[in-house]
């Protein structure tokens, strides 16, 4: 499967959590149903931030929208892969991997395997801190503006089938 092409492609949210499920499935064999994915101002500090969480509680995908505001504006290139790196480490969260440093492993392990070292998603899965520039604002700390989270809609499209 060409994984960087239909990425390269993906138009929304949806499109890429499609990539996320079918290379995680055909990798681990495994799957979670019924996820929801969420996008929030969760804020940013000068060198870090939080890129998203899985919450167990409600079995959704929370996104923070400020590092992909400054993926816009520093490097839209990159965001479409950005995005894959984030939603493939929540997924592999909300399948049962609750270990960070197991989950990081298999999210590098997953991205070389079907992207090769020299990948942009493989080099997020590897090294985030050189894309750092790329995700925060120089400013400092910007605490959240918004906290409603917008749940994306259509997010789940093999099991909402049969809804009208």
């Amino acid at each position: 499967m060409d994984y960087d092409s239909k990425i390269a492609k993906a138009r929304n949210f949806s499109d890429i959590f499609e990539i996320v499920k079918e290379a995680v499935y055909e990798y681990l064999g495994a799957e979670q149903a019924g996820l929801m994915v969420g996008v929030t101002d969760l804020g940013s500090y000068q060198n870090g931030f939080i890129g998203a969480f899985y919450s167990f509680n409600s079995n959704s995908i929370i996104i923070n929208k400020r590092p992909l505001a400054r993926i816009l504006q520093t490097n839209p290139s990159i965001y479409n892969y950005y995005l894959f790196h984030v939603m493939l480490h929540e997924y592999i969260h909300s399948i049962g991997s609750y270990d960070e440093a197991q989950t990081r492993l298999l999210v590098h392990e997953i991205s070389g395997h079907y992207f090769g070292n020299g990948h942009v998603v493989t080099q997020l899965a590897s090294n985030i801190e050189k894309f750092i520039p790329n995700l925060t604002f120089p400013e400092g700390l910007i605490e959240p503006t918004d906290i409603n989270i917008e749940f994306v809609k259509g997010i789940d499209r093999k099991n909402i089938n049969y809804i009208n």
